[in-house]
């Protein structure tokens, strides 16, 4: 299908030079940026080389790195399973039916791009692994009808909720970590003690700043979707989608048999979810609610609509290479913590943070830090392990509010996201797309997102009562 060229009105428009900005930077970035773990790998050099100029020996160093390296493999699998477990519940064939009866709600091209905004967003404060599966799917189900949208900014108003809201939601990952004593490493215990979900996600000013920052996004998402002459849709990039699901096939052996009954799965369902019961019962839901419990509820949830094992472990397979990153990565974000936790740096970027700034100007300093952070380091969980001991640090000697330090971290480390296409991948397999495709309109978001972000994280931040923490032996 030949492509028609834009208008000069429609290529001289503040959206269409943005998103040309956004192409532009995105080659660039293609070009010269190494993948992202080669920059874990570098991270770990310049901290060790940090440590050496603090006064610490390298053989203490050596030390630090090793015995940080695997103290965090429980929260590794915790976040391994927060994105297989998104995953299989989105591909499963009872949510499938249900993407497809969504895509037939939007009756307009801009309509379709707000509604996968909408679906994206919202649906990540559950899970941000379903968020982006799902919106995914209901992106190539939408643009298998004759609506003439634009393949790009769907596959961008998909991937929105990975970098505006998610980090507020229920997988936050920083926030699950802090809430769950059992996670959080022995030498940050000692600087906050846990920190209860009721501190995080669940208050009141977290609750309204994923709320504004979703308006805006779908908004946004709207007005910046291409029109007329300059919209590309999946067949101009001779892209032919295909129904996700695959059909049953008829069973022949008793092993086959077994692999498609769903007695197994209704029996095991049932111990998993009595035990998530018992955990509400004697404790009630937001106690109940740590990384454990909330990526069980998601594998029995998965299992559950799959019915049969042999779809569940399909599914499974299908969520593997989007945990790459995740595996490969968090032990090396571990060993960066050990080092930064244990050599003289926490102290030192504490004491830097405190003379540099005040209790009032703290909370958009550490917005703007974390933000630079992720373009770097795109990873919430791995992100924090490395921060969290000087900026929580710093932020109990200026007497700001650790639970929002948190929620300021969630808000402003997601942005990056917006242009950084290491999230992208599973949703770029679905759509069959490149990142540059969707960098663009990322970038419009970014510039409009980021200022409103930052704002919100330095008002709010006043309307907190500092809350010592409660320090663990």
């Amino acid at each position: 299908m030949p492509l028609v060229r834009p208008t000069l009105e429609a290529r001289t428009s503040a959206p269409a030079l943005l998103n040309r900005l956004g192409f532009i930077l995105t080659d660039w970035a293609e070009r010269w940026f190494p993948d992202a773990f080669v920059f874990a790998l570098l991270a770990t050099i310049i901290v060790f080389l940090a440590g050496c100029a603090a006064g610490s020996s390298v053989t203490d160093l050596v030390k630090y790195f090793g015995e940080g390296f695997w103290s965090l493999i429980p929260f590794t699998m915790q976040m391994v399973m927060i994105i297989v477990g998104g995953y299989v519940v989105a591909s499963s064939p009872p949510v499938y039916r249900l993407i497809v009866w969504l895509a037939k709600i939007p009756a307009t091209p801009r309509g379709a791009v707000a509604f996968v905004a909408f679906v994206s967003t919202s649906t990540s404060l559950i899970s941000y692994g379903f968020s982006l599966i799902f919106a995914g799917f209901l992106a190539r189900e939408i643009s298998r009808r004759p609506l003439k949208v634009d393949y790009r900014a769907l596959g961008a108003a998909a991937y929105l909720g990975l970098g505006s809201v998610w980090a507020l939601g229920l997988s936050s990952s920083a926030a699950l970590l802090m809430a769950t004593k059992a996670s959080i490493p022995p030498a940050l215990l000692k600087i906050s003690g846990p920190i209860p979900l009721s501190q995080t996600i669940y208050t009141w000013q977290s609750m309204l700043t994923a709320a504004i920052l979703l308006v805006v996004a779908v908004t946004v998402a709207y007005f910046s979707a291409p029109t007329g002459s300059s919209v590309r849709t999946a067949e101009s990039f001779s892209i032919k989608l295909e129904p996700m699901i695959e059909p049953v096939k008829p069973r022949r052996t008793p092993g086959e048999w077994l692999e498609h009954t769903p007695v197994t799965t209704i029996l095991i369902c049932l111990l998993g979810f009595g035990y998530l019961g018992q955990g509400i019962a004697a404790s009630g839901p937001q106690a109940a609610l740590n990384l454990n419990t909330y990526n069980l509820l998601f594998l029995m949830l998965g299992l559950l609509l799959h019915w049969r094992p042999c779809s569940f472990t399909r599914a499974v397979s299908a969520s593997a290479p989007a945990t790459a990153g995740v595996l490969i990565q968090f032990p090396f974000y571990a060993g960066i913590f050990g080092i930064i936790s244990c050599s003289p740096i926490s102290k030192m970027l504490a004491d830097f943070f405190v003379h540099i700034s005040n209790h009032n100007t703290y909370p958009l300093l550490v917005s703007i830090y974390s933000a630079t952070l992720g373009f770097f380091v795109p990873s919430g969980g791995g992100k924090w392990l490395i921060e969290a001991p000087y900026v929580l640090s710093a932020a109990n000697d200026l007497k700001v509010h650790p639970g929002w330090i948190v929620q300021i971290y969630n808000t402003a480390e997601a942005l990056p996201n917006l242009i950084n296409p290491f999230w992208m991948l599973p949703l770029l397999g679905i759509l069959k797309l490149k990142a540059r495709d969707l960098v663009g309109y990322g970038l419009l978001q970014l510039l409009v997102l980021a200022p409103i972000a930052l704002f919100l994280m330095w008002w709010l931040a006043g309307t907190f009562n500092y809350m010592p923490p409660v320090v663990q032996p």
